[in-house]
């Protein structure tokens, strides 16, 4: 097995952050479709101020993390055959962990905009509460955990954050 050179490290970096990209954006356009259909409906006169403030809450939150997640292709395009593909993935890397972040925004805030619009409100900050604990554990605690996981199954030095934000 040959070593890649930086070059390719760097392109395959890219790559795989691509495909991590695509999958948020789907999940993010959806919800974002969704919250900008929702003042149309004919439920939503009965929103409560409260609801209404959430709502704009997920809203924006949404329309934060589609920028952010979205920001690679233009920052691509900007940099398109310059050699820059370090300062590239360094960018997509933030750009997608502050898109992620504002998608759980979005999502805990959807979720407690349709539980408050359904139950009572205490139910609802409990099921979002354990909505959002349960994102946090899967997109935070897990994954940071992982990382000190023993070190003999190591196969790819991008896994680790220096690589991708060059400290």
């Amino acid at each position: 097995m040959s070593k890649e050179t930086e070059k390719q490290r760097w392109q395959r970096n890219f790559a795989d952050l691509l495909q991590e990209l695509r999958v948020a954006q789907t999940g993010v356009q959806i919800l974002f479709a969704f919250l900008l259909t929702l003042p149309f409906s004919n439920g939503f006169t009965r929103t409560s101020g409260f609801q209404k403030d959430v709502y704009i809450v997920s809203l924006l939150s949404a329309a934060a993390a589609t920028a952010l997640i979205i920001s690679p292709v233009a920052f691509h395009r900007a940099l398109f055959r310059q050699g820059r593909k370090p300062e590239l993935v360094r960018f997509a890397h933030r750009m997608a962990t502050g898109g992620l972040a504002f998608m759980l925004v979005s999502m805990v805030s959807a979720v407690l905009l349709i539980t408050d619009f359904v139950l009572d409100r205490p139910i609802a900050f409990l099921l979002t509460a354990l909505t959002g604990l349960w994102f946090l554990t899967f997109w935070l605690l897990l994954p940071f955990a992982r990382r000190s996981w023993g070190d003999d199954d190591i196969d790819d030095d991008d896994d680790d954050p220096r690589a991708l934000t060059g400290d």
